[in-house]
C-alpha cells in the first residue's frame, strides 16, 4: 500500500507535485521499490509531473535508488511544532534530520 497526495509542505505545493507520504508492505522482496514504481506511474497518468518522498536519517533510501529515485536534498532535524501559543504533542519524529527524494 502506498498513500500518495498533495505535498504536506505548503511551500511544495505548486499544482504538478505529489508526495508520497506512507508505504507499507507484508515484508515480500523488492515490495517497496515497486510501490515506488508504481506511485510514479500513476502520478504521470494523472498528468502530474512531479513526485517527491521524504526519508529519515538511518533509513538507506535503498528502495528508492532501486526504482531510479533521485537524492536531491538534506533537510535539518527540525526542534517541532510545539509553541507556548500553539501547544502540540511530539510524535517521535523531531530532532532527526530528512532526506528529499525525486522520482525519474
Amino acid at each position: 500500500m502506498a498513500i500518495v497526495g498533495r505535498p504536506v509542505a505548503r511551500h511544495l505545493d505548486d499544482g504538478t507535485t505529489v508526495e508520497v507520504t506512507r508505504t507499507a508492505s507484508d515484508g515480500a522482496r523488492n515490495a517497496n521499490s515497486l510501490l515506488y514504481g508504481a506511485s510514479w506511474r500513476a502520478t504521470k497518468a494523472l498528468g502530474c509531473q512531479r513526485l517527491i518522498t521524504f526519508t529519515q536519517a538511518g533509513e538507506s533510501g535503498a528502495s528508492l535508488r532501486g526504482v531510479g529515485w533521485h537524492l536531491i536534498a538534506s533537510r535539518p532535524p527540525r526542534a517541532g511544532w510545539h509553541t507556548p501559543s500553539r501547544p502540540r504533542a511530539g510524535h517521535g519524529n523531531d530532532h532527526i534530520a530528512r532526506f528529499l527524494w525525486q522520482a525519474p
